[in-house]
Protein backbone atom coordinates (compact mmCIF):
# COMPACT_ATOMS: atom_id res chain seq x y z
CA UNK A 1 0.00 0.00 0.00
CA UNK A 2 2.83 2.37 0.78
CA UNK A 3 4.28 1.82 -2.67
CA UNK A 4 1.05 2.81 -4.42
CA UNK A 5 0.12 5.71 -2.14
CA UNK A 6 -2.74 4.09 -0.21
CA UNK A 7 -3.22 3.75 3.53
CA UNK A 8 -5.70 1.65 5.55
CA UNK A 9 -7.74 2.71 8.55
CA UNK A 10 -10.09 1.27 11.13
CA UNK A 11 -12.65 3.41 12.86
CA UNK A 12 -14.29 2.34 16.15
CA UNK A 13 -17.43 4.42 16.06
CA UNK A 14 -18.45 4.12 19.71
CA UNK A 15 -15.06 5.33 20.99
CA UNK A 16 -14.32 7.46 17.89
CA UNK A 17 -10.81 5.96 17.79
CA UNK A 18 -9.34 6.07 14.30
CA UNK A 19 -6.36 3.76 13.70
CA UNK A 20 -4.21 4.22 10.57
CA UNK A 21 -1.52 2.42 8.64
CA UNK A 22 2.05 3.50 9.20
CA UNK A 23 2.23 5.56 5.98
CA UNK A 24 -0.83 7.69 6.73
CA UNK A 25 1.19 10.77 7.60
CA UNK A 26 2.87 10.71 4.19
CA UNK A 27 -0.29 9.99 2.23
CA UNK A 28 -2.38 12.63 4.03
CA UNK A 29 0.42 15.19 4.50
CA UNK A 30 -0.11 15.51 8.28
CA UNK A 31 2.60 16.01 10.91
CA UNK A 32 1.68 13.07 13.12
CA UNK A 33 -0.89 10.32 13.51
CA UNK A 34 -2.20 12.13 16.60
CA UNK A 35 -3.69 14.78 14.31
CA UNK A 36 -5.95 12.14 12.77
CA UNK A 37 -6.35 9.72 15.66
CA UNK A 38 -10.11 10.26 16.02
CA UNK A 39 -13.03 10.83 13.75
CA UNK A 40 -13.47 14.34 15.12
CA UNK A 41 -9.83 15.26 14.54
CA UNK A 42 -9.98 13.86 11.03
CA UNK A 43 -13.12 15.89 10.35
CA UNK A 44 -11.18 19.08 11.21
CA UNK A 45 -9.07 18.54 8.07
CA UNK A 46 -12.06 18.74 5.74
CA UNK A 47 -12.01 21.65 3.29
CA UNK A 48 -14.67 24.29 4.05
CA UNK A 49 -16.51 23.59 0.82
CA UNK A 50 -16.52 19.79 1.20
CA UNK A 51 -20.04 18.46 0.70
CA UNK A 52 -19.59 14.78 1.60
CA UNK A 53 -17.58 12.89 4.21
CA UNK A 54 -16.94 9.42 5.57
CA UNK A 55 -19.24 10.23 8.46
CA UNK A 56 -22.09 10.91 6.03
CA UNK A 57 -21.39 7.72 4.09
CA UNK A 58 -21.50 5.59 7.23
CA UNK A 59 -23.81 7.24 9.74
CA UNK A 60 -26.40 8.50 7.25
CA UNK A 61 -26.55 5.32 5.21
CA UNK A 62 -30.03 3.93 4.59
CA UNK A 63 -28.66 0.43 3.94
CA UNK A 64 -28.87 -2.43 6.45
CA UNK A 65 -26.03 -4.74 7.44
CA UNK A 66 -27.19 -8.27 6.59
CA UNK A 67 -23.97 -9.87 7.88
CA UNK A 68 -20.92 -9.03 5.78
CA UNK A 69 -21.20 -5.29 6.38
CA UNK A 70 -22.18 -2.45 4.03
CA UNK A 71 -19.85 -1.17 1.32
CA UNK A 72 -19.37 2.58 0.87
CA UNK A 73 -17.33 4.74 -1.47
CA UNK A 74 -17.02 8.50 -1.17
CA UNK A 75 -14.83 11.37 -2.41
CA UNK A 76 -14.06 14.48 -0.39
CA UNK A 77 -11.45 17.24 -0.01
CA UNK A 78 -9.02 17.57 2.90
CA UNK A 79 -6.98 20.67 3.71
CA UNK A 80 -4.22 19.67 6.13
CA UNK A 81 -2.56 22.46 8.15
CA UNK A 82 0.29 24.04 6.18
CA UNK A 83 -0.73 22.49 2.85
CA UNK A 84 -1.10 24.94 -0.07
CA UNK A 85 -3.78 23.01 -1.89
CA UNK A 86 -6.57 20.68 -0.92
CA UNK A 87 -6.12 16.92 -1.23
CA UNK A 88 -8.90 15.07 -2.98
CA UNK A 89 -9.45 11.72 -1.29
CA UNK A 90 -11.15 8.57 -2.48
CA UNK A 91 -12.37 6.62 0.57
CA UNK A 92 -13.52 3.02 0.03
CA UNK A 93 -14.58 0.91 2.97
CA UNK A 94 -17.19 -1.19 4.69
CA UNK A 95 -19.08 -0.53 7.89
CA UNK A 96 -20.35 -3.24 10.23
CA UNK A 97 -23.43 -2.94 12.42
CA UNK A 98 -23.61 -3.70 16.14
CA UNK A 99 -26.36 -5.56 17.97
CA UNK A 100 -28.70 -2.59 17.60
CA UNK A 101 -28.28 -2.57 13.80
CA UNK A 102 -26.47 0.75 13.80
CA UNK A 103 -22.89 1.20 12.54
CA UNK A 104 -20.40 0.04 15.15
CA UNK A 105 -17.11 0.09 13.28
CA UNK A 106 -15.75 0.75 9.82
CA UNK A 107 -12.57 -0.05 7.98
CA UNK A 108 -11.25 0.87 4.58
CA UNK A 109 -8.55 2.43 2.43
CA UNK A 110 -7.93 6.03 1.38
CA UNK A 111 -5.88 7.32 -1.55
CA UNK A 112 -5.12 10.80 -2.91
CA UNK A 113 -6.74 11.31 -6.36
CA UNK A 114 -5.87 14.92 -7.21
CA UNK A 115 -4.85 14.17 -10.81
CA UNK A 116 -7.91 12.02 -11.44
CA UNK A 117 -10.19 14.56 -9.78
CA UNK A 118 -8.75 17.36 -11.96
CA UNK A 119 -9.38 15.25 -15.05
CA UNK A 120 -12.92 14.42 -13.94
CA UNK A 121 -13.57 18.09 -13.22
CA UNK A 122 -12.25 18.97 -16.67
CA UNK A 123 -14.47 16.38 -18.33
CA UNK A 124 -17.46 17.56 -16.29
CA UNK A 125 -16.72 21.13 -17.33
CA UNK A 126 -16.40 20.22 -21.01
CA UNK A 127 -19.67 18.29 -20.86
CA UNK A 128 -21.41 21.56 -20.06
CA UNK A 129 -19.18 24.33 -21.38
CA UNK A 130 -17.38 25.13 -24.62
CA UNK A 131 -13.62 24.75 -24.35
CA UNK A 132 -12.86 27.61 -26.78
CA UNK A 133 -15.12 30.37 -25.47
CA UNK A 134 -15.83 29.25 -21.91
CA UNK A 135 -19.56 29.71 -22.53
CA UNK A 136 -22.22 27.01 -22.26
CA UNK A 137 -22.18 24.30 -24.89
CA UNK A 138 -25.26 23.38 -26.87
CA UNK A 139 -26.41 20.65 -24.46
CA UNK A 140 -26.20 22.89 -21.40
CA UNK A 141 -27.65 25.82 -23.35
CA UNK A 142 -30.79 23.86 -24.25
CA UNK A 143 -31.07 22.69 -20.61
CA UNK A 144 -31.02 26.30 -19.41
CA UNK A 145 -33.42 27.32 -22.18
CA UNK A 146 -35.89 24.63 -21.09
CA UNK A 147 -35.66 25.76 -17.45
CA UNK A 148 -36.09 29.40 -18.50
CA UNK A 149 -39.19 28.54 -20.54
CA UNK A 150 -40.70 26.60 -17.64
CA UNK A 151 -40.11 29.54 -15.32
CA UNK A 152 -41.68 31.94 -17.84
CA UNK A 153 -44.75 29.71 -18.10
CA UNK A 154 -45.04 29.41 -14.33
CA UNK A 155 -44.72 33.17 -13.80
CA UNK A 156 -46.85 34.03 -16.82
CA UNK A 157 -44.24 36.23 -18.45
CA UNK A 158 -42.07 35.74 -21.53
CA UNK A 159 -38.50 34.94 -22.46
CA UNK A 160 -36.50 35.26 -25.64
CA UNK A 161 -33.96 33.27 -27.60
CA UNK A 162 -31.61 34.45 -30.33
CA UNK A 163 -29.37 32.51 -32.69
CA UNK A 164 -26.33 34.64 -33.49
CA UNK A 165 -24.30 33.50 -36.52
CA UNK A 166 -20.84 34.81 -37.37
CA UNK A 167 -20.94 35.79 -41.04
CA UNK A 168 -18.40 34.33 -43.47
CA UNK A 169 -16.47 32.39 -40.82
CA UNK A 170 -15.45 29.85 -43.46
CA UNK A 171 -13.92 32.65 -45.52
CA UNK A 172 -11.96 33.90 -42.49
CA UNK A 173 -10.71 30.38 -41.86
CA UNK A 174 -9.73 29.92 -45.50
CA UNK A 175 -7.99 33.30 -45.70
CA UNK A 176 -6.16 33.29 -42.36
CA UNK A 177 -6.27 29.73 -40.99
CA UNK A 178 -8.25 27.80 -38.39
CA UNK A 179 -6.38 29.35 -35.47
CA UNK A 180 -7.39 32.86 -36.54
CA UNK A 181 -10.99 31.72 -37.04
CA UNK A 182 -10.91 30.38 -33.46
CA UNK A 183 -9.58 33.74 -32.26
CA UNK A 184 -12.47 35.45 -34.06
CA UNK A 185 -14.99 33.10 -32.42
CA UNK A 186 -13.54 33.82 -28.97
CA UNK A 187 -13.54 37.57 -29.59
CA UNK A 188 -17.15 37.57 -30.80
CA UNK A 189 -18.19 35.63 -27.69
CA UNK A 190 -16.60 38.28 -25.46
CA UNK A 191 -18.27 41.10 -27.38
CA UNK A 192 -21.66 39.43 -27.13
CA UNK A 193 -21.18 38.86 -23.41
CA UNK A 194 -20.21 42.52 -22.93
CA UNK A 195 -23.42 43.74 -24.61
CA UNK A 196 -25.84 41.42 -22.77
CA UNK A 197 -28.05 42.31 -19.84
CA UNK A 198 -27.26 40.90 -16.43
CA UNK A 199 -29.05 37.58 -15.91
CA UNK A 200 -29.20 36.71 -19.61
CA UNK A 201 -27.34 33.60 -20.77
CA UNK A 202 -24.88 32.94 -23.60
CA UNK A 203 -23.83 29.63 -25.11
CA UNK A 204 -22.08 28.31 -28.19
CA UNK A 205 -24.76 26.61 -30.26
CA UNK A 206 -22.57 25.26 -33.09
CA UNK A 207 -19.39 26.09 -35.02
CA UNK A 208 -20.27 29.66 -36.00
CA UNK A 209 -23.45 30.15 -33.97
CA UNK A 210 -24.17 31.34 -30.45
CA UNK A 211 -27.41 31.13 -28.54
CA UNK A 212 -28.58 33.96 -26.29
CA UNK A 213 -31.32 33.39 -23.68
CA UNK A 214 -33.10 36.52 -22.51
CA UNK A 215 -35.14 36.40 -19.31
CA UNK A 216 -38.37 38.31 -18.93
CA UNK A 217 -38.34 40.07 -22.29
CA UNK A 218 -40.94 41.30 -24.76
CA UNK A 219 -40.65 41.29 -28.59
CA UNK A 220 -39.54 44.92 -28.33
CA UNK A 221 -36.83 43.99 -25.80
CA UNK A 222 -35.45 41.22 -27.97
CA UNK A 223 -35.33 43.54 -30.99
CA UNK A 224 -33.36 46.13 -29.02
CA UNK A 225 -31.02 43.40 -27.75
CA UNK A 226 -30.43 42.11 -31.30
CA UNK A 227 -29.64 45.59 -32.55
CA UNK A 228 -27.21 46.08 -29.68
CA UNK A 229 -25.42 42.77 -30.32
CA UNK A 230 -25.12 43.33 -34.08
CA UNK A 231 -23.58 46.77 -33.49
CA UNK A 232 -21.32 45.48 -30.70
CA UNK A 233 -19.64 42.97 -33.00
CA UNK A 234 -19.62 45.11 -36.16
CA UNK A 235 -18.36 48.44 -34.86
CA UNK A 236 -14.74 47.48 -34.28
CA UNK A 237 -12.24 45.14 -35.94
CA UNK A 238 -10.93 42.06 -34.15
CA UNK A 239 -7.22 41.96 -33.37
CA UNK A 240 -5.75 38.52 -34.07
CA UNK A 241 -2.30 36.99 -34.31
CA UNK A 242 -2.48 37.34 -38.09
CA UNK A 243 -3.63 40.95 -38.01
CA UNK A 244 -7.00 42.74 -37.91
CA UNK A 245 -10.12 40.81 -38.95
CA UNK A 246 -13.53 42.31 -39.63
CA UNK A 247 -16.50 40.29 -38.41
CA UNK A 248 -20.25 40.75 -38.43
CA UNK A 249 -23.11 38.67 -37.07
CA UNK A 250 -26.62 37.93 -38.29
CA UNK A 251 -29.35 37.23 -35.75
CA UNK A 252 -32.67 35.43 -35.74
CA UNK A 253 -34.79 35.68 -32.60
CA UNK A 254 -38.07 34.43 -31.17
CA UNK A 255 -40.11 35.15 -28.06
CA UNK A 256 -41.67 32.37 -26.01
CA UNK A 257 -44.19 31.13 -25.13
CA UNK A 258 -45.92 33.68 -27.36
CA UNK A 259 -44.48 32.32 -30.62
CA UNK A 260 -43.06 28.95 -29.50
CA UNK A 261 -44.38 26.61 -26.83
CA UNK A 262 -41.41 24.27 -26.38
CA UNK A 263 -37.65 24.16 -26.87
CA UNK A 264 -37.90 22.40 -30.24
CA UNK A 265 -40.18 25.12 -31.61
CA UNK A 266 -37.95 27.86 -30.18
CA UNK A 267 -34.84 26.46 -31.87
CA UNK A 268 -36.62 25.75 -35.17
CA UNK A 269 -38.18 29.21 -35.41
CA UNK A 270 -34.99 30.97 -34.38
CA UNK A 271 -33.12 29.07 -37.12
CA UNK A 272 -35.85 29.81 -39.65
CA UNK A 273 -35.73 33.51 -38.82
CA UNK A 274 -31.93 33.51 -38.95
CA UNK A 275 -32.03 31.98 -42.43
CA UNK A 276 -34.40 34.71 -43.60
CA UNK A 277 -32.17 37.41 -42.14
CA UNK A 278 -29.13 35.93 -43.92
CA UNK A 279 -31.01 35.78 -47.21
CA UNK A 280 -32.05 39.41 -46.85
CA UNK A 281 -28.71 40.83 -45.74
CA UNK A 282 -25.82 39.42 -43.68
CA UNK A 283 -25.09 41.57 -40.66
CA UNK A 284 -28.77 42.17 -39.95
CA UNK A 285 -31.39 40.71 -37.59
CA UNK A 286 -34.97 39.53 -37.77
CA UNK A 287 -37.43 38.62 -35.05
CA UNK A 288 -39.95 35.86 -35.66
CA UNK A 289 -43.44 36.94 -36.67
CA UNK A 290 -46.25 34.48 -37.38
CA UNK A 291 -47.00 34.05 -41.07
CA UNK A 292 -50.14 32.19 -42.11
CA UNK A 293 -48.88 31.54 -45.64
CA UNK A 294 -45.57 30.16 -44.35
CA UNK A 295 -47.29 27.83 -41.89
CA UNK A 296 -49.68 26.67 -44.62
CA UNK A 297 -46.73 26.00 -46.95
CA UNK A 298 -44.98 24.01 -44.22
CA UNK A 299 -48.04 21.82 -43.71
CA UNK A 300 -48.33 21.41 -47.47
CA UNK A 301 -44.66 20.37 -47.62
CA UNK A 302 -45.27 17.67 -45.03
CA UNK A 303 -48.30 16.40 -46.92
CA UNK A 304 -46.49 16.50 -50.27
CA UNK A 305 -43.44 14.67 -48.91
CA UNK A 306 -45.65 11.93 -47.54
CA UNK A 307 -47.53 11.66 -50.84
CA UNK A 308 -44.32 11.44 -52.90
CA UNK A 309 -42.74 8.80 -50.67
CA UNK A 310 -45.98 6.79 -50.60
CA UNK A 311 -46.23 6.96 -54.40
CA UNK A 312 -42.67 5.68 -54.68
CA UNK A 313 -43.31 2.82 -52.28
CA UNK A 314 -46.56 1.87 -54.01
CA UNK A 315 -44.99 2.22 -57.48
CA UNK A 316 -47.41 4.93 -58.60
CA UNK A 317 -44.75 6.87 -60.51
CA UNK A 318 -45.72 6.90 -64.20
CA UNK A 319 -44.07 8.07 -67.40
CA UNK A 320 -45.57 10.55 -69.83
CA UNK A 321 -44.11 11.18 -73.29
CA UNK A 322 -44.15 14.43 -75.25
CA UNK A 323 -43.17 14.25 -78.94
CA UNK A 324 -40.33 16.26 -80.44
CA UNK A 325 -40.51 16.43 -84.25
CA UNK A 326 -38.23 17.43 -87.08
CA UNK A 327 -39.07 20.97 -88.12
CA UNK A 328 -39.13 20.33 -91.85
CA UNK A 329 -40.88 16.95 -92.07
CA UNK A 330 -42.79 17.02 -88.75
CA UNK A 331 -41.74 13.40 -88.27
CA UNK A 332 -41.07 12.31 -84.67
CA UNK A 333 -37.37 12.64 -83.82
CA UNK A 334 -37.60 11.60 -80.18
CA UNK A 335 -39.90 11.84 -77.17
CA UNK A 336 -39.22 13.75 -73.96
CA UNK A 337 -39.93 11.52 -71.01
CA UNK A 338 -41.77 13.31 -68.22
CA UNK A 339 -42.93 12.05 -64.86
CA UNK A 340 -46.34 12.09 -63.26
CA UNK A 341 -47.83 10.59 -60.12
CA UNK A 342 -51.07 8.65 -59.97
CA UNK A 343 -52.71 9.63 -56.70
CA UNK A 344 -54.51 7.10 -54.56
CA UNK A 345 -57.85 8.38 -55.95
CA UNK A 346 -56.67 7.73 -59.53
CA UNK A 347 -56.05 11.36 -60.50
CA UNK A 348 -52.78 12.20 -62.28
CA UNK A 349 -50.45 14.88 -60.89
CA UNK A 350 -48.08 16.32 -63.53
CA UNK A 351 -44.35 16.77 -63.08
CA UNK A 352 -44.72 20.56 -62.96
CA UNK A 353 -46.66 20.21 -59.70
CA UNK A 354 -44.34 17.59 -58.19
CA UNK A 355 -40.73 18.34 -59.15
CA UNK A 356 -40.43 21.84 -57.56
CA UNK A 357 -41.76 20.46 -54.26
CA UNK A 358 -39.52 17.38 -54.51
CA UNK A 359 -36.47 19.58 -55.13
CA UNK A 360 -37.33 21.78 -52.16
CA UNK A 361 -37.75 18.75 -49.88
CA UNK A 362 -34.70 16.85 -51.16
CA UNK A 363 -36.76 14.02 -52.66
CA UNK A 364 -36.09 14.66 -56.34
CA UNK A 365 -33.14 12.25 -56.31
CA UNK A 366 -35.48 9.36 -55.48
CA UNK A 367 -37.82 10.36 -58.29
CA UNK A 368 -34.93 10.56 -60.76
CA UNK A 369 -33.91 7.02 -59.84
CA UNK A 370 -37.38 5.64 -60.42
CA UNK A 371 -37.93 7.51 -63.71
CA UNK A 372 -34.59 6.29 -65.04
CA UNK A 373 -35.47 2.68 -64.22
CA UNK A 374 -38.88 2.96 -65.89
CA UNK A 375 -37.54 4.69 -68.99
CA UNK A 376 -34.71 2.22 -69.63
CA UNK A 377 -37.19 -0.62 -69.20
CA UNK A 378 -39.50 1.01 -71.76
CA UNK A 379 -36.68 1.68 -74.23
CA UNK A 380 -35.47 -1.89 -73.90
CA UNK A 381 -38.98 -3.15 -74.68
CA UNK A 382 -39.41 -0.74 -77.63
CA UNK A 383 -36.20 -0.87 -79.74
CA UNK A 384 -37.23 2.04 -81.94
CA UNK A 385 -37.88 4.46 -79.08
CA UNK A 386 -35.53 7.45 -78.81
CA UNK A 387 -36.19 9.42 -75.63
CA UNK A 388 -34.80 12.19 -73.47
CA UNK A 389 -35.00 12.39 -69.68
CA UNK A 390 -34.54 15.35 -67.36
CA UNK A 391 -32.03 15.03 -64.52
CA UNK A 392 -32.19 17.31 -61.50
CA UNK A 393 -28.99 19.16 -60.52
CA UNK A 394 -28.81 17.14 -57.29
CA UNK A 395 -28.69 13.88 -59.25
CA UNK A 396 -25.80 14.94 -61.47
CA UNK A 397 -23.44 14.69 -58.49
CA UNK A 398 -25.16 11.71 -56.85
CA UNK A 399 -22.94 8.56 -56.96
CA UNK A 400 -26.01 6.32 -56.63
CA UNK A 401 -27.62 7.85 -59.73
CA UNK A 402 -24.40 7.31 -61.66
CA UNK A 403 -24.09 3.68 -60.61
CA UNK A 404 -27.75 3.09 -61.49
CA UNK A 405 -27.33 4.65 -64.95
CA UNK A 406 -24.22 2.63 -65.71
CA UNK A 407 -25.73 -0.63 -64.47
CA UNK A 408 -28.96 -0.15 -66.44
CA UNK A 409 -27.16 0.70 -69.68
CA UNK A 410 -24.83 -2.28 -69.34
CA UNK A 411 -27.77 -4.59 -68.69
CA UNK A 412 -29.81 -3.21 -71.63
CA UNK A 413 -27.67 -3.16 -74.75
CA UNK A 414 -28.65 -0.68 -77.45
CA UNK A 415 -30.36 1.80 -75.10
CA UNK A 416 -27.47 4.21 -74.52
CA UNK A 417 -27.27 5.48 -78.10
CA UNK A 418 -31.03 6.20 -78.04
CA UNK A 419 -31.01 7.99 -74.68
CA UNK A 420 -30.68 11.78 -74.36
CA UNK A 421 -29.94 13.17 -70.89
CA UNK A 422 -31.29 16.69 -70.31
CA UNK A 423 -29.75 19.05 -67.75
CA UNK A 424 -31.07 22.53 -67.00
CA UNK A 425 -29.07 25.63 -67.76
CA UNK A 426 -29.18 26.62 -64.09
CA UNK A 427 -27.29 23.41 -63.29
CA UNK A 428 -24.60 24.15 -65.87
CA UNK A 429 -23.80 27.61 -64.56
CA UNK A 430 -23.67 26.49 -60.92
CA UNK A 431 -20.29 24.78 -61.44
CA UNK A 432 -19.06 24.64 -65.01
CA UNK A 433 -16.20 22.21 -64.21
CA UNK A 434 -18.49 19.73 -62.46
CA UNK A 435 -20.94 19.98 -65.35
CA UNK A 436 -18.17 19.30 -67.87
CA UNK A 437 -17.29 16.15 -65.93
CA UNK A 438 -20.93 15.07 -65.92
CA UNK A 439 -21.30 15.65 -69.67
CA UNK A 440 -18.10 13.77 -70.40
CA UNK A 441 -19.12 10.74 -68.32
CA UNK A 442 -22.62 10.57 -69.86
CA UNK A 443 -21.21 10.74 -73.39
CA UNK A 444 -18.64 8.06 -72.52
CA UNK A 445 -21.58 5.79 -71.73
CA UNK A 446 -22.88 6.43 -75.28
CA UNK A 447 -25.70 8.89 -74.52
CA UNK A 448 -26.29 12.37 -75.89
CA UNK A 449 -26.60 15.52 -73.78
CA UNK A 450 -29.14 18.34 -74.09
CA UNK A 451 -29.36 21.61 -72.18
CA UNK A 452 -32.97 22.30 -71.24
CA UNK A 453 -34.59 25.74 -70.80
CA UNK A 454 -31.64 27.48 -72.46
CA UNK A 455 -31.94 31.25 -72.24
CA UNK A 456 -33.35 31.29 -68.70
CA UNK A 457 -29.85 31.53 -67.19
CA UNK A 458 -26.58 33.19 -68.06
CA UNK A 459 -24.46 30.51 -69.73
CA UNK A 460 -22.05 32.05 -72.19
CA UNK A 461 -21.57 30.45 -75.61
CA UNK A 462 -17.90 30.00 -74.78
CA UNK A 463 -18.89 27.79 -71.84
CA UNK A 464 -21.46 26.09 -74.04
CA UNK A 465 -18.74 25.10 -76.47
CA UNK A 466 -16.52 23.89 -73.59
CA UNK A 467 -19.30 21.66 -72.28
CA UNK A 468 -19.56 19.65 -75.50
CA UNK A 469 -23.34 19.23 -75.42
CA UNK A 470 -25.27 17.94 -78.43
CA UNK A 471 -28.68 19.62 -78.25
CA UNK A 472 -29.88 23.05 -77.18
CA UNK A 473 -33.52 23.33 -76.04
CA UNK A 474 -34.63 26.95 -76.19
CA UNK A 475 -36.69 28.02 -73.19
CA UNK A 476 -40.36 28.03 -74.15
CA UNK A 477 -40.94 31.34 -72.34
CA UNK A 478 -39.26 33.03 -75.32
CA UNK A 479 -40.82 30.82 -78.00
CA UNK A 480 -44.49 31.10 -76.99
CA UNK A 481 -44.58 34.86 -77.69
CA UNK A 482 -42.42 34.71 -80.78
CA UNK A 483 -44.98 36.34 -83.06
CA UNK A 484 -46.04 39.03 -80.58
CA UNK A 485 -42.83 40.26 -78.93
CA UNK A 486 -39.97 41.79 -80.86
CA UNK A 487 -37.43 41.08 -78.12
CA UNK A 488 -38.30 37.37 -78.05
CA UNK A 489 -38.23 37.28 -81.84
CA UNK A 490 -34.68 38.68 -81.95
CA UNK A 491 -33.47 36.59 -79.03
CA UNK A 492 -34.65 33.23 -80.40
CA UNK A 493 -33.34 34.02 -83.88
CA UNK A 494 -29.91 34.83 -82.41
CA UNK A 495 -29.88 31.64 -80.34
CA UNK A 496 -30.72 29.46 -83.31
CA UNK A 497 -28.12 31.15 -85.51
CA UNK A 498 -25.32 30.85 -82.92
CA UNK A 499 -26.23 27.24 -82.12
CA UNK A 500 -26.05 26.36 -85.82
CA UNK A 501 -22.61 27.97 -86.03
CA UNK A 502 -21.47 25.87 -83.07
CA UNK A 503 -22.81 22.70 -84.67
CA UNK A 504 -25.52 22.18 -82.04
CA UNK A 505 -29.02 20.84 -82.76
CA UNK A 506 -31.79 23.14 -81.52
CA UNK A 507 -35.23 22.36 -80.10
CA UNK A 508 -37.84 25.10 -79.76
CA UNK A 509 -40.07 24.38 -76.78
CA UNK A 510 -43.67 25.54 -76.25
CA UNK A 511 -44.42 26.03 -79.96
CA UNK A 512 -48.05 27.19 -79.97
CA UNK A 513 -48.97 27.99 -83.56
CA UNK A 514 -48.11 27.30 -87.19
CA UNK A 515 -46.78 30.80 -87.85
CA UNK A 516 -44.14 30.35 -85.13
CA UNK A 517 -43.26 26.92 -86.53
CA UNK A 518 -42.76 28.37 -90.03
CA UNK A 519 -40.58 31.17 -88.73
CA UNK A 520 -38.44 28.71 -86.75
CA UNK A 521 -38.05 26.58 -89.87
CA UNK A 522 -36.80 29.61 -91.82
CA UNK A 523 -34.21 30.30 -89.14
CA UNK A 524 -32.94 26.71 -89.24
CA UNK A 525 -34.29 25.37 -85.94
CA UNK A 526 -33.96 21.57 -86.09
CA UNK A 527 -36.82 20.37 -83.87
CA UNK A 528 -40.18 21.57 -82.54
CA UNK A 529 -41.96 20.71 -79.31
CA UNK A 530 -45.15 22.04 -77.76
CA UNK A 531 -48.93 22.27 -78.02
CA UNK A 532 -48.82 22.53 -81.83
CA UNK A 533 -47.01 19.20 -82.05
CA UNK A 534 -48.67 17.32 -79.18
CA UNK A 535 -48.77 17.41 -75.40
CA UNK A 536 -47.37 14.83 -73.02
CA UNK A 537 -49.53 11.77 -72.45
CA UNK A 538 -49.23 8.56 -70.47
CA UNK A 539 -50.62 6.58 -73.40
CA UNK A 540 -47.92 5.00 -75.56
CA UNK A 541 -47.45 6.99 -78.80
CA UNK A 542 -46.08 3.89 -80.58
CA UNK A 543 -47.28 0.37 -81.17
CA UNK A 544 -46.20 -2.92 -79.69
CA UNK A 545 -46.78 -4.68 -76.42
CA UNK A 546 -46.08 -2.75 -73.23
CA UNK A 547 -43.92 -4.20 -70.47
CA UNK A 548 -45.51 -4.89 -67.10
CA UNK A 549 -44.92 -1.48 -65.56
CA UNK A 550 -46.13 0.27 -68.73
CA UNK A 551 -49.40 -1.66 -68.77
CA UNK A 552 -50.24 0.05 -65.50
CA UNK A 553 -49.34 3.37 -67.09
CA UNK A 554 -51.44 2.71 -70.19
CA UNK A 555 -54.48 1.79 -68.11
CA UNK A 556 -53.99 4.92 -66.00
Amino acid sequence: MASIGETPYEWSIDSDVLAWGGNATEVLAVGSLAAISSGRNYAKLFAPDATTSRFDAVMKSSARDEGPGVLYQVQYALHPAGAENALWIEDIGRWVAGANGKPERAHGIVRVINDRHDQEERLTYLSRFDGLTGEMNRFHLTEVLEATLKQALAQRNSCGFMLVAIDNLARISESYGFDVADEAIGAVAKRLRAKMRGGDQLGRFSGNKFGVILNNCTPEDIEKAAERLVAGVRDDIIRTGAGPVAATVTIGGVTAPRHASNVQEILARAQETLDRAKAKRPGSYQIYRPNVERETLRRENVRAADEIVTALNERRILLAFEPVVETASRKPAFHECLMCIRRSDGALVPASAVVPVAERLGLVRLLDHRVLELLVSEMSAVPGLIASVNVAPASTTDPDWWSTLGALLRANAGVAERLIVEITESATIHDIDDTRGFVSCVKDLGCRIAIDDFGSGYTSFRNLRKLGVDILKIDGAFVQNLMRTGDDHAFVQALVDLANRLGLKTVAEWVQDEDSAQLLAEWGCDYLQGALIGLAAVERPWGGAAPADRRKTARA
